[in-house]
């Protein structure tokens, strides 16, 4: 899998909130969620052209209006991106990311302690 760069992976974010979709449906939604101006229907084109060329989306033809698709979910591409982060960060350990999130006070002992309890019942 390919890692976004920050405006792909703001596009993608969106996608996947929204699902199929074309570029007006996204530029409306940054208008209305984002609270900025419509960013130009050819720069959103363009780079919803970049996302299916990775892989990321598909689209659908109705005349000349295009409706696009995730083909990566949501979770696969957090699951790649979190690996990432802990392979160039914390040496590819998660208790080193588990560490520092409680070291510099992200997470707090009782957090940390709903999390293990999760676990366990996710285990049994």
């Amino acid at each position: 899998m390919n890692r976004l760069t920050k405006g792909e992976e703001e596009i993608m974010q969106i996608i996947w909130e929204l699902g199929p979709c074309t570029v007006s449906d996204v530029r409306d939604f940054i208008e209305l969620h984002k609270g900025v101006p419509k960013p130009p229907h050819s720069s959103v084109s363009t780079i919803v052209r970049i996302l299916e060329k990775k892989g990321f989306l598909d689209h659908k033809a109705y005349g000349r209006t295009y409706e696009y698709r995730p083909i990566v979910d949501k979770k696969s591409y957090t699951k790649f991106s979190l690996k990432k982060l802990v392979g160039d960060y914390f040496g590819g350990s998660m208790n080193q990311l588990v560490s520092f999130l409680v070291k510099e006070n992200d997470l707090d002992t009782d957090e940390l302690s709903d999390l293990l309890d999760q676990l366990d019942d996710d285990q049994k």
